[in-house]
């Protein structure tokens, strides 16, 4: 197998992993410490990584660009591709939800710093979506020449951020204790949501045509990648700032400036900003393009008339609608997300694996663990749903 081929798979799944998902880590941790975080993060990391394999596993038994929605007919049925097709969208929505909930406050205070114009957090959240939205309609050769530049910039803002951050990392602060055992539980579905990587894996195989040894490689590496610089992320930030400070100042934008402050250094809220604006950004563009192009391709499919301008409209208003009555909303809606990407990326492959264990011979690749890693996967998958519905009803603190 051409080893740029591998290269390349690998990145593509850990930068479609680290997006603005690892800016609500440190919010998500502030009440349970670093350490009670990391094994969190860990245990997310291996499960996430177990049903991609799985994943890998399934593919072997259907054509080599079968999409997700193609799977879950061959295995489960027709009613197995509304299930993947409804947590699919519902996923891109809430991620988008999240995203303009995030970028929308971000970029009044952008326009406030550059222009000295104040501008209320509705106006701004409309403007974002609306330049977002243009991007995305006019074509995905847009969407991938803005792209390119802000992934790079992003990557060395995250490079300044980190480098600034770590002199600064107090050893207390990371040996502090929750101080609220249940956010242990409620922060949950938001550090799973930031481990998030299975959509891109049809396009892997296809891209790998499918051979197996190159594809673990990729996916074990590729989602490896992530967790290493989520654990910098969390050293750096729970690191630097008390977790009861952290807790007194949720949301995206208290957090940036309470790093700032705690380090006293001009240059580096500029950095961290920066960073922040183009991880939500960038994540944005490709969660919107993605939702466009399944919209459009469903309306397509429907033998509906349709034009690019209608399907920007449904595409970009239910989340900004979110967004407008819920200008907090960046970690409850990443919350909701965590409830898609279970079914996507924990229970289908599971309920498509044990279809084809049964329906082939034993000579195909098989991931490890055997009915016990099934039922562990799935257990666990229960646990992140029951946490966020806990959240929903007010059993479970909110975080955010």
């Amino acid at each position: 197998m051409n080893t740029s081929k591998v290269i390349g798979s690998t990145l593509i799944i850990a930068g479609t992993t680290i997006g603005a998902g690892m800016l609500a880590l440190p919010l998500a941790s502030a009440g349970i410490g670093f350490s009670t975080s990391l094994m969190i993060m860990i245990a997310l990391w291996g499960l996430m990584a177990y049903t991609a394999l799985l994943m890998i596993e399934i593919h072997q038994h259907a054509e080599k660009d079968a999409t997700l929605h193609t799977l879950a007919k061959q295995f489960l049925g027709t009613q197995g591709k509304w299930v993947a097709s409804f947590a699919m969208m519902f996923l891109f929505y809430a991620l988008c939800a999240a995203y303009i909930a995030g970028g929308g406050a971000q970029f009044a205070e952008r326009i406030a710093s550059f222009t000295h114009v104040d501008v209320s957090n509705t106006t701004a959240t409309i403007i974002f979506t609306l330049v977002v939205a243009a991007v995305v309609t006019i074509g995905t050769a847009t969407v991938d020449k803005v792209n390119r530049v802000l992934f790079m910039v992003k990557i060395l803002a995250m490079a300044m951020v980190l480098t600034f951050l770590a002199p600064n990392v107090t050893e207390s602060y990371l040996l502090s204790m929750p101080v609220e055992h249940g956010l242990v539980i409620a922060a949950i579905p938001v550090i799973f949501t930031s481990f998030g990587f299975h959509g891109s894996i049809p396009a892997v195989v296809n891209y790998l045509d499918g051979h197996t040894p190159s594809l673990r490689k990729a996916i074990l590496i590729g989602s490896a990648i992530p967790l290493i610089i989520y654990v910098f992320w969390q050293l750096v930030t729970l690191g630097v700032v008390n977790q009861t400070v952290l807790l007194e100042n949720q949301g995206l934008s208290a957090l940036i400036s309470t790093l700032a402050t705690t380090v006293d250094a001009a240059s580096l809220a500029q950095a961290i900003g920066i960073f922040a604006d183009l991880a939500l950004l960038t994540s944005f563009l490709g969660v919107s393009l993605g939702l466009f192009e399944f919209l459009g391709d469903t309306l397509k499919k429907q033998a509906q008339d349709h034009s690019r301008l209608l399907v920007g409209v449904v595409t970009f208003l239910p989340p900004m609608g979110f967004a407008l009555f819920y200008p907090q909303g960046f970690i409850m809606a990443l919350g909701y997300a965590a409830i898609a990407l279970v079914i996507l990326a924990i229970f289908l492959p599971i309920l498509m694996v044990k279809k084809a264990r049964a329906q082939s011979s034993s000579e195909h690749y098989q991931v490890v663990g055997g009915n016990i890693g099934l039922i562990a996967g799935s257990s666990v998958g229960v646990l992140i749903i029951a946490a966020q519905i806990l959240i929903t009803a007010g059993i479970l603190p909110a975080l955010g």
